[in-house]
């Protein structure tokens, strides 16, 4: 009878969390299967990407390109790994240890994407040949390039959404 009730208050607290992910989130129509097909990119129907509503080329200055100021607007990892089990479970991963994924900005953070949009927000594998630290490196020479006025905030943006993999080289840039 115990084990009963703790299985029925488990699973009710559990299905609570659940929805309170998902309201809290905005991703109610994002609960859905994603597709592992396009990694090490995210399935663009579950996570397309988003921007920071307030950044743009005008604000660089005052907010990417001030160190530290990601730490600013990064939500904490209580918000973070509980988005991760629920997007894990999305996108059918067989390894469903969360320390094997990062949940990772596809717009990052260094180029104003947005910060707790799920649209945003994606469990990268840590394993592999394309990895989440990979997108990371190319993350931050962007952030430098933008900052030293290499290249637009724009294009940054555009050219990490497009393919993170190919985005320094579109750019003319290494």
């Amino acid at each position: 009878m115990r084990a009963t009730r703790r299985l029925t208050a488990t699973s009710t607290s559990l299905a609570l969390a659940v929805a309170g992910l998902i309201i809290g989130t905005g991703s109610a129509a994002h609960a859905q299967s994603c597709s592992q097909a396009y990694l090490p990119l995210p399935d663009p129907t579950c996570q397309p990407g988003a921007y920071h509503p307030d950044l743009t080329q005008s604000t660089i200055d005052s907010t990417i390109c001030v160190s530290g100021w990601t730490s600013t607007v990064r939500p904490s990892s209580s918000y973070t790994n509980a988005l991760k089990v629920t997007q894990i479970a999305e996108y059918g991963y067989s390894d469903t240890s969360t320390a094997d994924y990062e949940e990772d900005h596809f717009v990052p953070l260094e180029l104003g994407g947005a910060p707790k949009s799920a649209l945003n927000l994606w469990p990268e594998p840590r394993y592999g040949d394309t990895t989440a630290s990979n997108k990371d490196t190319v993350e931050n020479k962007l952030k430098k390039y933008v900052c030293n006025g290499t290249v637009t905030l724009n294009a940054a943006r555009s050219a990490i959404a497009e393919d993170w993999t190919t985005a320094l080289s579109s750019l003319g840039l290494s």
